[in-house]
């Protein structure tokens, strides 16, 4: 893909989303499908007078080590991205694949196994990124298998992409910093609350408690795009049920019509129309799978429609999304687990929001007009 908006979106990563400055170590991780954009994250970096360590891996790799190897190959941990990530001060991931569905038939036990193997990994990638020590952000490269899965060409597919990112603009960083500014009003708001509670008419009603946790601003500085708020839920104070509207999307495998059930912070009772087999075995991987590790509301208007992408389907405006797994502990979370699945719930069609029993949100929007707003 050749395409002039690349050069900005990199610029956009490197010098808003990560702040590199001079002598950082900033990795750079993408598959082949998008090398273009390797490139131009590489250039940026390069300019900014940081050193980058370009990580690429064939997803053939991945497949490999799920088809064909041993128990021990798959739970063993990397000990040199071990050393690495103590040492990093900026991590960028470009995603982008040939087909996301290529590991649609693997044994989920084996991917359960894959998945614990980077749990100490993802454990101190999380803490160094809360304890200041560590600035990443992650973003998709339009590609033809996330085209197809989202039902568009290609052309139309980076359309999306980039005005998602605002990068249609003159000077969308000065855009993500006004954002920034309506949905810190929102964090502000939500930080000191006990409980927050998502109703639809679809049969969800869930009761989080949220007292003591902080919420955090989501602008551009780790996903990109943005556009969300988050925090860490009390690990036992769940309650009620959920039912998420879009299919769920993870290790290359789609669930669709989840329902969860949680008592005293755990998932009691879970099932799917599709992919059921998949998801107990992602949620009895390790005791922390069954419990949630973050609570968001999305923020981000300029996305509407649904794409099979959890980077954009959990901030479209008007929803909100609970993933179950590992906290991010900068929220004040402090449940761990080889997990973190994000699951979106649509709130646009009769769906509300309370903090501490106070209406804040009404059919996917807020009812403060200084918040987030179409």
């Amino acid at each position: 893909m050749n395409d002039t908006r690349l050069t900005k979106l990199a610029d956009v990563l490197v010098n808003y989303s990560t702040a590199v400055q001079p002598g950082d170590q900033v990795i750079i991780a993408g598959g082949p499908v998008a090398l273009p954009l390797v490139v131009e994250v590489y250039r940026a970096v390069v300019r900014a007078q940081a050193h980058p360590l370009v990580r690429c891996q064939p997803d053939e790799c991945k497949q490999i080590l799920l088809l064909e190897g041993s128990n021990e190959q798959l739970l063993f941990e990397d000990p040199f991205a071990l050393h690495e990530v103590e040492q990093i001060n900026a991590y960028i991931g470009l995603w982008g694949q040939e087909n996301t569905k290529a590991l649609s038939r693997t044994d989920p036990a084996r991917q359960a196994k894959l998945s614990q193997a980077r749990k100490s990994w993802l454990d101190r990638f999380m803490q160094r990124a809360a304890d200041g020590q560590l600035r990443w952000v992650g973003t998709q490269f339009p590609c033809h298998a996330s085209a197809q899965d989202a039902e568009r060409s290609l052309a139309e597919y980076a359309d999306f992409v980039f005005q998602a990112g605002l990068l249609h603009l003159d000077n969308p960083t000065d855009a993500w910093r006004e954002i920034s500014v309506r949905q810190q009003r929102l964090a502000d708001f939500l930080n000191g609350k006990k409980e927050l509670r998502f109703v639809t008419p679809h049969g969800t009603d869930l009761r989080l408690g949220i007292e003591g946790r902080s919420w955090i601003n989501c602008d551009g500085h780790e996903n990109f795009p943005d556009g969300e708020v988050f925090t860490g839920p009390i690990e036992d104070a769940t309650e009620g049920v959920v039912h998420y509207s879009f299919p769920a999307v993870h290790g290359g495998r789609e669930v669709d019509g989840i329902r969860f059930e949680f008592k005293a912070g755990k998932v009691v009772d879970a099932t799917a129309t599709k992919g059921e087999d998949f998801l107990l075995a992602m949620l009895d991987q390790d005791p922390g799978a069954r419990v949630l590790g973050e609570i968001a509301i999305g923020t981000n208007y300029a996305i509407q429609e649904y794409t099979k992408n959890t980077l954009f389907d959990e901030k479209i405006g008007g929803t909100f999304h609970a993933a179950v797994g590992s906290a991010y502990p900068e929220s004040g979370g402090k449940n761990q687990s080889g997990l973190h699945w994000d699951m979106v719930c649509d709130l646009r069609q009769g769906g509300e929001i309370y903090a501490d029993n106070e209406l804040i949100s009404q059919n996917g929007q807020f009812v403060h007009p200084d918040w987030p707003r179409s």
